[in-house]
């Protein structure tokens, strides 16, 4: 397969295109309307202003990373860990830039169109960030793997790419997920609890900062998330195969390539997903979407079987990929049932008592839905290493990740829908623009869901291929060395990587939770002191919160982010590499139980507080309400923030570690 080297990055380049063509499309579509549009303007300034102050601090963390590497692991390593960065950077900057640019169309569709244009407008902007995150990640990775080819004795330099991505989507998540959730934490509990005003109230000084964060969490943040999974989990399965010295699986050079191969026909399967979600917006939301979610890992499926077949791979590397597409949807499927399903109607019921039973409830919720999740993971594990040996992890977690651009796509449709409705609030366009867009923000809150599940089952798949393919390298390097449970070592390790995600979590719960108090100090004192403000005769100072939210966001961004790179290197060189590989077992165990917990409790908090909203056990303003809205508040750093964080944080300690795995 040595002549098809330069489809991936073709493939990446022809997707790329695309999505400038639908960010053309959405920028044909005008928008009449002065008031919404001077709004649009202070979200778009507003994520655009925060990503360039991060981007800064970015550039001088990575610039640091970069010399240690160069000084340790030479040039090519270095240039493979600036590659993956800006590829990181970029997919994440374009994605939101669009995101920004088609919450206010979709607005505009839904006061002069109707459901089924706001949806497309909606999907477009979110299809943007989709084919970016996969085109980006094929461009940069397949053009450096076309350029130091498939010789095992090169194939650890594009490592450097993996971890170039994971710093990046370190503070781009973590950062990201404090704006985001402080500020909408600040505008719910002084809005709607205190002053008793609906949600995106324009009286509310917290609502355009709220608006922007859903941008720079949940599309730029979450790009940059699936985007470390999905080319981890590509670099995990290269390396893996780089070590077979024979294999009845195929060539080592097959091997090698044939990730790049499946997720270049996964990009190919995920536009056609894209066009049947466009052709099908006429019908329910809901239907169009999961449609094209499934159609795309259908197709990918049976596509991948011809590639594999012409490949000269055994079958059972197709049933590796298999395994980790279905587990993927099946995962996807009971994260929507845990988080948009009887569960939120029986946590919306215990507010009749009060917060405390909607908090015991809701929690209650988010360890019962680690079950099934862990198990299928298992059940991945498993199939896949009985028919593939190690190579078989790293495959299935490219068969889960290949039709990435489909999956983000519907994702990032949630932030452009959630934004849409908080437009048409604050421009007064009437109930009946904000029912249609509340009824894309509900399913888009199930979408974002959905993909809060599908990252961590992708993180711990891909996590799990570079821990195999770290073993791997130092087996190589020790031809002795294994991970016992005997090892007082290893155990000492395992602990240590136990206690991470706990103390990651407890680090961003908090910046939440500081940065919140000070923007709850400022929306009151905005309340207090600006005449006219509650009557509306009078302007709030929304760059006031947009500022809080920002400066919290990056003070707070950096300890996590120093951790999660310090600690692999810490342990690896002082404690030694039997601890480093326990740290990551762990790690990675503690990473994926607490990351599903916080994302679906929170999930399931947010959707029973919209439960009530609809009218149910008493509607807004009842007691019922005001104990689902706590809730809710508590569940927002849950899902948005440190569950998250999870996902991050083990893939950056496992990459960390599998670089510096030639210096232990």
């Amino acid at each position: 397969m040595t002549d098809l080297f330069y489809l991936p990055p073709l493939f990446g380049l022809v997707g790329l295109i695309l999505a400038f063509v639908i960010y053309g499309l959405i920028k044909r579509i005008p928008v009449t309307n002065d008031t919404i549009k001077v709004i649009a303007d202070r979200i778009h300034l507003g994520a655009m202003v925060f990503m360039h102050r991060e981007y800064k601090m970015l550039f001088i963390f990575s610039l640091v990373l970069g010399i240690f590497l160069y000084f340790s692991l030479g040039a090519n390593t270095t240039l493979a860990f600036a590659v993956g960065a800006i590829s990181s950077a970029a997919a994440g900057y374009i994605g939101m830039f669009t995101a920004t640019k088609a919450n206010v169309r979709t607005t505009q569709a839904a006061h002069d169109s109707g459901a089924a244009s706001a949806l497309s407008v909606a999907f477009m902007g979110g299809s943007v960030m989709g084919l970016c995150v996969a085109s980006m990640g094929l461009l940069g990775l397949g053009m450096l793997y076309w350029y130091f080819g498939d010789d095992p004795a090169t194939a650890h330099v594009i490592h450097g790419f993996g971890m170039g991505a994971s710093s990046v989507a370190l503070f781009s998540r973590v950062g990201g997920g404090i704006f985001t959730k402080s500020a909408d934490v600040g505008a719910d509990l002084v809005g709607k609890i205190e002053a008793g005003i609906p949600e995106d109230d324009p009286r509310n000084p917290g609502v355009i900062a709220d608006n922007v964060g859903d941008n720079v969490g949940d599309v730029a943040g979450m790009g940059s998330d699936i985007f470390e999974s999905y080319c981890g989990a590509m670099i995990a399965t290269i390396a893996i195969a780089s070590t077979l010295v024979m294999s009845d699986l195929g060539s080592r050079e097959t091997l090698m390539f044939l990730p790049l191969g499946l997720a270049s026909t996964g990009l190919i399967c995920s536009v056609l997903g894209i066009l049947l979600v466009k052709m099908m917006s006429s019908s329910k939301p809901d239907v169009a979407l999961r449609a094209g979610t499934i159609g795309a890992a259908v197709l990918f499926v049976i596509a991948a079987f011809f590639v594999i077949q012409q490949a000269g791979v055994s079958a059972n590397v197709w049933w590796s990929v298999v395994a980790g597409a279905v587990g993927g949807i099946i995962i996807g499927l009971v994260t929507e049932y845990y988080t948009a399903g009887s569960p939120i109607r029986k946590i919306a019921k215990s507010g009749e008592t009060g917060p405390a039973t909607v908090m015991i409830t809701g929690l209650s919720v988010g360890m019962q839905s680690v079950v099934i999740p862990v198990l299928t993971l298992c059940a991945i594990i498993y199939i896949s290493t009985s028919l593939s040996g190690l190579y078989g992890v790293g495959i299935a977690a490219v068969g889960m990740l290949a039709t990435v651009g489909i999956t983000m796509a519907i994702d990032a449709y949630g932030p452009v829908a959630d934004n849409a409705g908080g437009i048409a609030e604050m421009g007064g366009l009437g109930k009946e623009t904000r029912e249609i867009t509340d009824s894309l923000d509900e399913l888009g809150n199930t979408t974002a869901a959905i993909g809060k599940g599908f990252a961590i089952g992708a993180a711990a798949l891909a996590a799990l291929a570079i821990i195999a393919a770290f073993v791997e390298t130092m087996t190589l390097k020790y031809p002795d060395f294994t991970l016992h449970l005997g090892d007082p070592m290893v155990l000492t390790g395992l602990f240590i990587g136990g206690v991470l995600p706990f103390l990651i979590a407890s680090i961003t719960m908090t910046a939440v939770g500081d940065a919140a108090f000070e923007m709850i100090q400022e929306i009151r004192r905005q309340f207090k002191e600006i005449k006219g403000l509650m009557e509306g005769t009078a302007e709030p100072d929304t760059a006031r919160c947009v500022d809080i939210a920002t400066k919290a966001a990056l003070k707070k961004m950096i300890l996590p982010g120093v951790l999660a790179v310090a600690v692999p290197p810490l342990v690896g060189f002082i404690i030694g590499p039997h601890a480093l590989g326990g740290m990551l077992g762990g790690a990675l165990l503690g990473c994926v139980l607490l990351a599903l917990m916080m994302a679906n409790a929170g999930g399931a908090w947010d959707n029973a507080k919209k439960h009530v909203e609809k009218g149910n056990f008493g509607g807004k303003g009842s007691d019922v309400h005001a104990a689902t809205v706590v809730g809710d508040t508590v569940g927002d750093p849950f899902k948005d923030t440190s569950g998250p964080s999870m996902n991050i944080l083990i893939n950056v300690m496992a990459i960390v570690s599998l670089v510096i795995a030639p210096l232990l």
